[in-house]
């Protein structure tokens, strides 16, 4: 139980690594290049150095957001999931604060550096929406749609670089996209539990209504044949590759099926938003889906959920 409290010193990259969950760090830049893609296919001027640094950003706010929420949840953990950093002794507890409080302000800094105000405000709200879910809404109703709409917002980050406010019309991705992370969560809030098979149900709703989301932003653009045959050949492989989770974990809900369905659903978040992307041009969803490849390399090293 120690190990739960601020009396753990030791700390390592490694450490540091799994307390973020690295792995998923690379979830959170292809949102931002599909909210880039939205502000271009909404005729922004879209500079790549602006969209790197959004990346980042959302890396950093990412990193802050899953410190926090080991920081808040070690003495549950210590019960739990004794393996994490903290109740291993691997990473004190008051560390953790202090590093998800740096992550998430280094990346509302990284954000208005890179697009000004609109990028700081925007990175702020994700911010915000970290430390209410972390800190006072997980658990209920409002925590997993608190969770959906950080994701979402995300998204909007990335529609910073248009420097301004994108019509709703634009939005109905990062929408979808809320819902979807919402419905992970909710599964992901039962892992340990078991017997969760409507959780799961909820989170193939919801990744057939991402797909539906996508197919309906393809429609507004109007994009060419070859942008929406990826497109469709990206969709079809997201539900493939979720489906395969969600299935077993339908099946038989315990947390030996659930553990990896949320970490495949988290993963391929980078797929469903190279889907949607895909309609402003196939460089935007290669750009979006090249995340996957140290996202799905890394969690052979470190968890994801």
């Amino acid at each position: 139980m120690a190990a739960t409290t601020a009396g753990a010193e030791r700390s390592t990259p490694a450490a540091v690594a799994a307390l973020v969950r690295v792995p998923n760090l690379f979830t959170a830049p292809p949102d931002v290049i599909l909210g880039a893609a939205l502000a271009a296919a909404a005729g922004a001027t879209v500079r790549p150095v602006t969209v790197a640094g959004l990346a980042v950003a959302s890396m950093l706010l990412y990193a802050g957001g899953t410190a926090l929420n080991d920081a808040f949840d070690a003495p549950e953990d210590a019960a739990d999931r004794p393996e994490r950093p903290i109740p291993a002794g691997e990473i004190s507890r008051r560390a953790a604060f202090g590093l998800g409080a740096a992550f998430l302000l280094g990346g509302i800094l990284t954000a208005a550096a890179a697009t000004g105000v609109v990028g700081g405000v925007a990175a702020a709200a994700v911010a915000a929406g970290v430390g209410l879910y972390d800190g006072a809404l997980k658990g209920g109703a409002a925590g997993f749609l608190a969770m959906g709409a950080v994701r979402g917002l995300n998204v909007v980050l990335g529609t910073a670089v248009a420097g301004r406010l994108l019509p709703l019309r634009w939005l109905l991705p990062a929408v979808a996209l809320a819902a979807y992370v919402a419905a992970v969560t909710f599964m992901a809030a039962r892992e340990t539990e078991g017997g969760n098979r409507p959780a799961v149900a909820l989170a193939g709703l919801a990744a057939v209504l991402a797909v539906a989301a996508a197919a309906v932003h393809h429609w507004i653009v109007g994009p060419d044949v070859a942008a929406a045959a990826l497109g469709a050949l990206l969709a079809a492989g997201f539900l493939a590759w979720v489906g395969s989770a969600l299935r077993p974990a339908y099946a038989n809900p315990v947390p030996e099926t659930i553990g990896p369905a949320v970490g495949r659903c988290v993963l391929a978040i980078a797929v469903v938003d190279g889907a949607v992307a895909a309609a402003t041009g196939p460089r935007w969803a290669v750009a979006a889906v090249a995340f996957l490849a140290p996202a799905v390399g890394l969690s052979r090293a470190f968890d994801v959920t």
